[in-house]
């Protein structure tokens, strides 16, 4: 078997309305290209007929279409991890299954890198989600941008080329909550975007759930990032200045003026704001430490079944 130039990797939950379009359609696009590829298809713990259509392209086409399947669900960028460990290729390709990135503008991607750059990000062009996506993902590149200074256009966009070097050091992290783009995007020399196309949605809707999307916010803050701790640390310095001031004033008043009962409920206010503000201090800190205790642990970040 010639070794691939191009590897496509592309997780798998519950698409099975939508596989046999994107095989269709992906591979009459790979085929134009006129280059050696394959394609790696990640069953990220399906609960529908997703593994057994996956299994049925790799009969059709063994020597291109790959399998890996998981003992579970252990996430998107999890189970493009797992892909990116078996990618033979030198430009590697991360696509959705659910058709909203179209598997022809691939070669824009892949006519970009052969440029000299090592990082492309598609850009979508009249983007075809709802308005909560769209906000939820304003709102997710303010905080990467803050938190990191890495500033991209579409970092939600799954239709992304990564060069060979990327991919081996982002494999090589081993660490246990990633977020792909943010990762990559530290590692690269030369990145640059495209505009591509955005599709509705062939069949089904979105697995990204408000959960899922609060703990990439998190993963984002506290994985690449020490910009909350430090925040929060002046905060705090700048309340306790406050509240230094606040209680030489109501030592002063009841030496001069003596005390009184109307004050306790702004006392009340005030300690209840206080006693907030370190709540969310230690859910800070007990993110950091989270992560850690993940990390010293040790244990697989996923568990693959088989591989076809």
């Amino acid at each position: 078997m010639i070794n691939p130039y191009i590897s496509v990797v592309i997780p798998v939950y519950n698409e099975s309305g939508n596989l046999n379009a994107l095989y269709d359609r992906l591979t009459k696009a790979m085929d134009a290209l006129g280059k050696p590829y394959e394609v790696i298809f990640t069953n990220d713990g399906s609960r529908d007929n997703s593994l057994q259509i996956l299994e049925e392209f790799h009969r059709r086409l063994p020597e291109i279409i790959r399998v890996i399947d998981f003992k579970g669900n252990f996430g998107q960028h999890m189970a493009v991890m797992a892909g990116f460990e078996l990618a033979k290729g030198e430009i590697v390709v991360t696509l959705d299954a659910d058709l909203q990135n179209p598997p022809e503008e691939i070669g824009k991607l892949v006519a970009k890198m052969e440029e000299g750059y090592d990082l492309v990000g598609g850009v979508r062009e009249k983007r075809r989600d709802n308005f909560f996506r769209r906000y939820a993902s304003w709102l997710k590149r303010k905080i990467l941008a803050a938190a990191t200074k890495i500033k991209m256009s579409d970092d939600g966009c799954m239709l992304r080329a990564y060069s060979r070097n990327i991919i081996d050091l982002m494999v090589a992290t081993g660490e246990y909550a990633v977020y792909i783009p943010a990762l990559a995007y530290s590692y690269a020399s030369n990145p640059t975007e495209v505009i591509v196309a955005h599709e509705e949605r062939l069949s089904g809707k979105s697995q990204y759930r408000l959960y899922d999307l609060i703990r990439l916010y998190f993963n984002l803050m506290t994985g690449y990032s020490l910009l909350p701790l430090q925040i929060f640390t002046v905060f705090g310095i700048l309340v306790s200045m406050f509240s230094t001031i606040f209680f030489v004033y109501l030592s002063l008043r009841r030496i001069f003026i003596g005390p009184e009962v109307g004050g306790v409920f702004t006392l009340f206010a005030i300690m209840f704001f206080l006693i907030g503000i370190v709540l969310m201090g230690m859910g800070i800190t007990g993110e950091y430490i989270g992560r850690i205790y993940q990390e010293v642990r040790k244990r697989p970040r996923f568990v693959i079944k088989k591989v076809l």
